[in-house]
């Protein structure tokens, strides 16, 4: 028996993490300039749609554990980007809100995605694949996260 299914070129997961992990550090000279990491990033971007959100939502939004963004939301507030406090109507909430450094950078930040989807654009590669790859990998991850 050949295993063509345990191949590597024959996996699927394979290709999304290499992306991932590529599509990560094209950020990063971007993300650089600003002094914060792509997870900071991520959470940057729910609240610059939203400002002062419960962590529950943060994590629930990003596919992640309250345990795993806790650490993450403390170094973005000692760098003075976010403060976190207790909910007045419900002490067992922690909500989460910009400081005026962390509104700030939203306009730093403004050129980021057009600036990753003109190093992604040639001949093969058209804004139109991109917004249909993006459709596809969402219901991928509405698939897996049920």
């Amino acid at each position: 028996m050949t295993y063509e299914q345990l191949k590597l070129e024959n996996q699927l997961c394979f290709p999304v993490y290499a992306a991932s992990r590529l599509i990560t550090r094209a950020y990063q000279p971007y993300l650089d300039k600003l002094e914060i990491t792509y997870p900071q990033y991520l959470v940057l971007l729910i609240l610059w749609e939203e400002d002062s959100k419960p962590v529950n939502d943060i994590a629930r939004k990003l596919i992640l554990n309250t345990n795993t963004i806790t650490p993450l939301l403390k170094r973005m507030e000692q760098m003075g980007i976010i403060v976190r406090q207790r909910s007045k109507e419900d002490e067992r909430k922690v909500m989460v809100q910009l400081t005026e450094k962390g509104k700030y950078l939203k306009e730093e930040a403004s050129i980021i995605p057009e600036e990753l989807v003109k190093q992604l654009l040639n001949e093969d590669l058209q804004v139109e694949d991109l917004i249909t790859l993006k459709d596809k990998l969402n219901t991928i991850i509405q698939l897996l996260s049920k």
